[in-house]
């Protein structure tokens, strides 16, 4: 199916820079080894690889159906792989849950932003916070029925740091219901920075959004990365974005793996213009002039 001319370098109400890859890198702070999942006698993800290093965003991207999504749920752990494993910072994680995974600092966003519409953002932001850091004061709170307590400062500046570094601090005081879905992905981005995680799955944050959302959710999210060195596995529909965000990127169709390089090398992989596009490179390329 033809979707449009082959990724030009970037649209124009975008700036996307290119990533620039250091003489050496240390090792990934989050890997996905041969990971293989079956529903019946479907297979959905087929020893699929994926690395994520520490302040890189690593791109995966695919046509619908290629298996992104279970491939998410299994890095997360909402399914656990029949093959494969799971590794964070060293240490192997495939039999944790998703609770046990995120108290070890992964996070993760989803498709269709996920709140709790009745409190209002820095209490959204309080509650990621206190989930990793405070459990027994959220519980507390929570049951006691009289909402959640004042924060103690060091629980103030860092909801306020995060609300600063992505854009909502004139939305603080608002309820996520309501607010624009450009605004509702910030919330959402900043929720799970609260969390203080080392790596931030991504799945489709982009989709939705218009030019100027878009625009601030990039520079929000370059920020991010830069302050806190956080590693991120970024799934979305829109492959330039994908191309100008990512160090790497991945390629999956069909629940396999078909390329992964450097947005250089995905750009010239014929195999990948071929499978995304459904078409043969020479149709590709005149389409691309």
């Amino acid at each position: 199916m033809r979707v449009g001319p082959w990724l030009p370098a970037a649209r124009a109400d975008v700036t996307l820079k290119a990533a620039t890859v250091p003489m050496t890198e240390p090792g990934p702070v989050f890997r996905g080894h041969n990971i293989t999942v079956r529903f019946g006698g479907l297979t959905a993800v087929d020893r699929v690889n994926v690395d994520v290093h520490a302040g890189q965003v690593t791109g995966l991207v695919g046509p619908n159906g290629a298996g992104k999504s279970t491939l998410f749920a299994a890095l997360s752990g909402l399914i656990r792989p029949q093959e494969g494993s799971v590794w964070m910072n060293g240490t192997d994680i495939t039999r944790l849950s998703g609770q046990q995974r995120a108290r070890r600092g992964l996070a993760r966003t989803f498709q269709y932003p996920e709140m709790f519409t009745g409190l209002t953002v820095r209490e959204n932001l309080t509650i990621a916070y206190r989930s990793r850091f405070a459990r027994r004061r959220l519980w507390t709170d929570l049951l006691s029925g009289g909402g959640l307590r004042r924060a103690p400062s060091a629980e103030t500046e860092t909801i306020e740091r995060l609300a600063a570094l992505v854009g909502l601090e004139p939305l603080l005081h608002r309820l996520p219901l309501g607010l624009p879905l450009g605004s509702c992905r910030l919330v959402e981005l900043a929720r799970s920075l609260a969390t203080k995680p080392t790596v931030l799955l991504l799945d489709e944050p982009f989709s939705g959004l218009d030019a100027g959302e878009t625009e601030h959710l990039v520079g929000s999210l370059r920020r991010v990365i830069a302050e806190q060195n956080v590693g991120v596995l970024l799934v979305e529909h829109d492959v330039e974005l994908v191309l100008g965000l990512s160090r790497r990127v991945s390629v999956l169709d069909f629940g396999q793996l078909i390329a992964e390089g450097t947005p250089a090398e995905i750009r010239q992989d014929p195999a990948v213009r071929a499978a995304y596009l459904g078409q043969e490179p020479e149709q590709l390329s005149k389409g691309a002039s």
